[in-house]
């Protein structure tokens, strides 16, 4: 009879636990951790480039400062004194299409085959912004900049960086302004040159700020008292101003 649960990626092998046919136990002593994240992603273990790329890739997503909603959700959850899961996952939960989740949606879009002024115009036409391109505070995102500097340098800068690249020439002609690529298209060009499925763009940033998330966690627990709250000062209600209630 069929079992309801299958996985090719981990199980329990003649009493000892394997990943991807590898002894855990033999792993804990030869592989380095970005190695086993690799492995259980792709299902062999990578290259010295490949680990050095995607080393690079993970630590630009690990934290971004206070700002971000993923950090500050983390952080009012502790400080409403949840345990350190509940925080994460208030934390993770505030991952989404504008924060962390233009990873996937722009590796989907690269993907696709398209030049990259038919790119431009199916999205443009749609009403929508092209995902991975943008900054609030970079006009040149320092971090895109390094990632691709990586990737050239380890040969992983293919023909969806490219695209990527000439995306951005296109949006600044149309725009008659620069709209830079970010971080997250970055990294979406990069995966799709490595050969990964887009549907794994928001795990690439969920592996890498779970780490940012554990330290501010940690920091609203030792440094902050508990209940923080937003300052009346910072505060405006701009709804229907007192009245009466009228009695029947």
């Amino acid at each position: 009879m069929d079992k309801k649960w299958k996985t090719s990626i981990a199980g329990i092998i003649d009493g000892e636990a394997h990943i991807h046919g590898y002894k855990v136990t033999d792993l804990i002593d030869g592989v380095t951790f970005t190695d086993a994240i690799w492995l259980e992603l792709k299902g062999e273990l990578p290259t010295e480039k490949e680990q050095a790329m995607l080393d690079s890739i993970l630590i630009s997503t690990i934290d971004n400062g206070l700002g971000p909603p993923s950090i500050t959700n983390a952080r009012n959850s502790a400080s409403a004194g949840n345990p350190m899961q509940a925080a994460i996952a208030a934390g993770v939960l505030g991952v989404g299409e504008a924060h962390g989740g233009a990873i996937e949606e722009c590796a989907r879009l690269l993907q696709m085959g398209l030049a990259a002024d038919k790119l431009v115009e199916k999205v443009i036409s749609s009403g929508e912004r092209i995902p991975g391109f943008g900054h609030k505070v970079y006009s040149t995102d320092p971090r895109a900049t390094q990632i691709f500097a990586k990737a050239k340098e380890l040969g992983f800068y293919g023909e969806h960086c490219e695209l990527a690249v000439e995306v951005e020439k296109i949006l600044e002609e149309k725009k008659a302004k620069k709209i830079p690529i970010n971080v997250d298209g970055a990294i979406a060009a990069v995966i799709s040159d490595m050969g990964f499925d887009y549907r794994l763009g928001k795990g690439f940033f969920l592996i890498g700020r779970v780490v940012g998330l554990v330290a501010h966690v940690f920091e609203e627990w030792v440094r902050e008292k508990p209940f923080r709250r937003i300052a009346d000062e910072e505060i405006e209600y701009d709804g229907v101003p007192p009245r009466l209630l009228k009695k029947t």
